[in-house]
């Protein structure tokens, strides 16, 4: 038995993952444990976890794999203040503490962690080849191009190559300043969001704006190729030598200072996000065709913080020369410590690797389970009312009869996933076709920005009845954005359109009622889709097949069980108190069933106000 641990940690979403024999047994952020939003500290109980799931001790371990070079990445830093000293020594003043104390030192911080495993060889993987390796080893291809894109990681911020059997070939890459990710953290920054986190929520704004800016980005702020490559203009940016990623020669370039965390978004700053979502598409799109071009390969997969944006995704799948792409369910940093395990297993010990036909991510179900026994003896201890429902066909029953009247659902089963959506484990619930949901989810529920859109999940094989999806087509990950078929839109009345065009309320356009599927459908007419199959998803896909015998729908909102400022839900306990701090109405916890109207009123209020005041906007 060869059992390797991989370990992203010190940057942005820490994270474990343990592989045995080239199977993939478990894979979990921190922050989910730790309950602190991209917990990026060394990830003690994610690493618990791995190894309790595996049944082994740090003693069994072979290998521990770090997902990146921190030497390599120390001279980058050192090299980048150098070039602009003595601008950048508060930046530098502020890195250096964190990099003397553990990140210079990284040998000896694992081994302190991991006081244990002795005997495990210490193996530290290039960033990108982390990457590289979490799209392409657990992809349902042979042989397959890759392409990862992300803010930079030693010296890259992208690459591409080939992937056969078990090797991995890169061609070329960017690199640092100029970075795709970096840029687009740019925007986000600047139109009033926090970088590394709030780059979803500036996708998610770009249908309400037009790309008004996007000539002034390609023509002032890059020099973009062809083939795709490019180079930032960097006297517009700050992110090298300074504390905050513009400057103000960006700022007077786009009509202003930055906008200010949680004030009122402009129509400008939806033209933003319009602009560079654009500008993203096209430069994506034009990689991906410079790397069919070099390696002529059917099939793309991909990893990196930028594999994330779902609306580039699907543009690619439309309009690029790849007859299908794989994208990595965690494609950023977290994604980087199972690709460094599955790195160390294939590329380095050469162990044989045959694609199946379907990834080997397991539906990114990974995380922890906890079972009836545990969940009753909390709730005993918590005094609250609930049912058992041991009949599956009954609960399931109930639980569609609950959100067909208009109620929204706490679902709770199995393992919980890996990456950041929530794909049916660890899932709020509602009907799509509710033309108040969004409002209700974003402002009771969510506690989030009212923009904000929803995802849909949907019987696979009903998707293409619904969504601009090829019939033979799944998106189980949420990793792409299709648009909703006209069969289903609603025509907006001339002087509606003329109204949402002009309205600085975003709350009116977004509840302006567009489809028969409301509560799902973007200003756009656009959907993040969740395709739902009954092997991966099991009990979850059984949930949307007892709604849609119930509504003749089977489409349902589904989003990630938490609120804003706090990670997916792990554990019972943190299911139980999310669900009294918001508006939910009913909490399925395996086979146990909760009712807000069973439950002391006294008891919700405290926790509302508990949860409100632990947790802070992100």
């Amino acid at each position: 038995m060869t059992a390797i641990l991989g370990i992203s940690a010190f940057y942005h979403d820490s994270a474990a993952a343990l592989v045995v024999d080239g199977k993939i047994v478990a894979a979990a952020q921190e922050e989910r444990f730790s309950r602190k939003k991209h917990d990026a500290g060394f990830p003690v109980q994610a690493v618990a976890y791995a190894l309790e799931e595996g049944g082994l001790r740090p003693e069994d371990l072979e290998y521990v794999v770090f997902y990146d070079k921190p030497l390599t990445k120390f001279d980058r830093l050192l090299e980048t203040y150098l070039a602009y000293a003595p601008v950048g020594f508060s930046s530098f003043r502020l890195a250096m503490p964190l990099w003397l104390k553990d990140k210079l030192h990284l040998r000896g911080t694992l081994r302190r962690y991991l006081a244990g495993a002795k005997r495990a060889r210490l193996v530290f993987t290039d960033h990108h080849e982390s990457h590289a390796a979490s799209a392409f080893f657990p992809c349902p291809f042979e042989r397959a191009a890759f392409l990862t894109i992300d803010g930079v990681g030693e010296w890259s911020s992208a690459t591409f190559g080939t992937g056969e059997g078990n090797q991995l070939a890169f061609l070329r890459q960017l690199r640092f300043p100029h970075s795709l990710g970096l840029l687009y953290s740019a925007f986000t920054h600047y139109c009033g969001f926090r970088v590394n986190s709030g780059e979803y929520k500036l996708m998610g704004l770009a249908p309400y704006g037009q790309p008004v800016y996007l000539e002034l980005i390609l023509t002032r702020l890059i020099d973009l190729r062809q083939d795709g490559s490019f180079r930032l203009r960097m006297e517009y940016f700050n992110f090298c030598q300074g504390l905050t990623m513009t400057n103000e020669r960006f700022h007077r370039l786009f009509g202003g200072a930055p906008r200010a965390p949680e004030s009122m978004l402009e129509q400008r700053h939806m033209d933003l996000a319009a602009s560079i979502q654009q500008a993203t598409e096209e430069i994506v799109l034009r990689m991906a065709r410079e790397v069919h071009r070099q390696t002529a390969m059917p099939h793309l997969v991909m990893a990196g913080g930028v594999a994330l944006n779902c609306v580039a995704n699907g543009r690619l799948l439309r309009e690029g020369p790849f007859d299908d792409i794989w994208v990595q369910p965690a494609a950023g940093d977290a994604g980087g410590a199972l690709g460094a395990a599955l790195f160390a297993w294939y590329q380095l010990l050469d162990q044989p690797r045959h694609a199946a036909g379907r990834d080997s991510q397991q539906g990114s179900f990974l995380g922890p389970r906890y079972g009836n026994a545990s969940i009753e003896k909390f709730l005993a201890g918590e005094g609250v009312p609930y049912e058992r429902l041991d009949d599956e066909d009954e609960l399931l029953a109930r639980v569609a009869k609950i959100i067909d009247a208009g109620q929204i659902v706490g679902w709770f089963h199995g393992r919980m996933e890996f990456g950041p959506r929530a794909l049916g484990a660890r899932s709020i619930l509602g009907d799509a076709r509710n033309p108040v949901l969004q409002a209700t989810m974003n402002l009771k529920i969510k506690f989030r920005e009212s923009f904000r859109p929803f995802a849909p999940c949907v019987l696979r094989e009903k998707a293409s009845e619904y969504f601009g999806l090829r019939p033979d087509q799944e998106s189980p990950y949420m990793l792409d954005v299709a648009p909703l078929l006209e069969k289903h839109r609603l025509g907006l009345a001339q002087d509606q359109r003329e109204r949402m065009s002009r309205s600085a309320d975003l709350r009116e356009r977004v509840n302006m009622l567009r489809s028969s599927l409301p509560a799902v459908t973007h200003v756009d007419y656009s959907a993040r889709v969740q395709t739902v199959d009954a092997e991966r998803h099991g009990r979850f896909c059984r949930l949307l097949e007892s709604f849609n015998r119930l509504t003749g729908c089977p489409v349902l909102v589904n989003t990630s069980f938490n609120v804003r400022g706090e990670p997916l839900v792990c554990t019972p306990e943190d299911a139980y108190r999310c669900f009294l701090a918001t508006d939910m109405d009913a909490l399925v916890l395996e086979d146990c069933l909760l009712l807000k109207d069973h439950i002391p009123g006294p008891l919700t209020q405290t926790a509302r106000r508990t949860h409100l005041a632990k947790f802070k906007p992100d």
